[in-house]
């Protein structure tokens, strides 16, 4: 936010400007930090005419906050000020909106709030794990190496979303193109064509041709009215899809879905295992780890199964009770915590089961990507067969005819 300040400096001048800063606490802190005397301050307002579109348009993304952290690690180590090194990668960055993030996060840091505070006030951008990692860095005084663990962990995290969107984006491609291709001709040409085998008078088409043609007929007749249907059921669709249950019922059809279901049911363990891991080891309360790992799964029926754990813990019992309840949970998984609850090498245990996960979700993922190709070439052959045989069957009847 920005305010308009009067202050009146030591050599006793009144003088005005413009401060940048998250609060109004924080930009009187960062005015009486330089020795000023605060005499009004006043939030600048602005209307939506006047909202910088290119803040919209340029919104910090997850490699952006890599590359942000990766640097202030190195800053730190350096001996860097804190809040030097922030103003520093301020003038760094490009885009706007972690521009003004970056730069209100230092104005906060030079107020006196600590890092982890400062950052949490853009929960958006800095997730709860971010938060807690950053604070457990302040407290053990290491916070370039925690700084320098969230830069990896969130890389990691962006390469095995960028392999599962690079195995998908292809088929979706195919399939997008082979609907829109089909509703061209379904609407265009298939009428001109099939109405020559109409008129012709042939009673003996093809089994091929005669559905085509009661598609091509429906679709034609109640056009408008399958638009509105599909536009209103998109509409409700996206709507329950928003809700707990509907969020429930699309993650079950993730991790129970043909051939990909197994990978994502490997990343949801290992993004589990890897995040309760990282948080003991970094000496988070077993009850607060147990619950930040719970909002990162990114899996609503994951999410209740930690929170259950959470409550076992609570009442005095262990995370592995809970989870052999449940059938999500492989018995690798459960044995290797239980395990680790029993030796006191919880951390260690699910460090193991991270990387198994991960090593398994990466085989599956270059599987599926080699089995992607020659599956849609056969579901686009058997659909051009499936078209050619009901147009090319009826000509040839008619050539023979004449």
């Amino acid at each position: 936010m920005e305010f308009n300040y009067q202050i009146k400096n030591q050599m006793g001048q009144i003088d005005n400007g413009i401060i940048d800063a998250p609060s109004q606490d924080a930009a009187i802190g960062i005015l009486h930090t330089k020795g000023y005397v605060v005499l009004s301050l006043t939030a600048v307002r602005k209307d939506i005419f006047s909202a910088d579109l290119n803040n919209s348009l340029n919104r910090p993304k997850t490699k952006d906050v890599v590359i942000f952290t990766r640097q202030l690690s190195t800053l730190i180590e350096a001996d860097m000020p804190l809040a030097e090194g922030l103003r520093t990668l301020a003038l760094q960055v490009e885009k706007p909106g972690l521009k003004k993030v970056v730069r209100d996060v230092a104005a906060a840091v030079e107020a006196g709030s600590s890092l982890s505070a400062a950052l949490g006030m853009h929960p958006k951008l800095f997730t709860s794990f971010y938060i807690k990692l950053v604070q457990a860095g302040e407290v053990s005084g290491k916070l370039e190496s925690s700084l320098m663990y969230l830069a990896d962990y969130m890389e990691r995290s962006q390469s095995i979303n960028s392999k599962i969107k690079g195995a998908l984006a292809y088929p979706a491609f195919v399939v997008s193109a082979l609907v829109v291709v089909g509703m061209i001709m379904t609407v265009y040409v298939l009428p001109q064509l099939l109405s020559v085998f109409k008129d012709s008078g042939i009673t003996d088409l093809p089994f091929t041709t005669r559905v085509l043609m009661g598609i091509t007929n429906f679709v034609n007749a109640y056009l408008y009215y399958i638009l509105v249907l599909l536009v209103i059921g998109g509409y409700l669709l996206f709507r329950y899809l928003r809700t707990p249950r509907g969020q429930v019922v699309i993650d079950d059809l993730a991790v129970n879905a043909p051939g990909i279901g197994k990978v994502v049911r490997n990343l949801y363990l290992a993004r589990m295992a890897e995040s309760l891991s990282t948080l003991i080891k970094s000496g988070i309360a077993i009850l607060e780890a147990i619950k930040i790992t719970s909002d990162l799964v990114g899996n609503a029926n994951y999410k209740a199964i930690m929170l259950a754990a959470e409550e076992n813990v609570r009442g005095g019992g262990s995370i592995s009770e809970i989870l052999i309840k449940h059938k999500e949970m492989p018995p690798l998984f459960t044995s290797m915590v239980a395990i680790g609850e029993r030796t006191g090498k919880l951390d260690y245990m699910l460090d193991h089961v991270s990387k198994f996960y991960k090593s398994e979700s990466d085989t599956a993922i270059n599987s599926i990507t080699q089995l992607i190709e020659p599956i849609l070439v056969l579901i686009l052959g058997f659909a051009v067969a499936v078209l050619v045989s009901s147009i090319l069957l009826p000509i040839y009847s008619l050539v023979g005819a004449s």
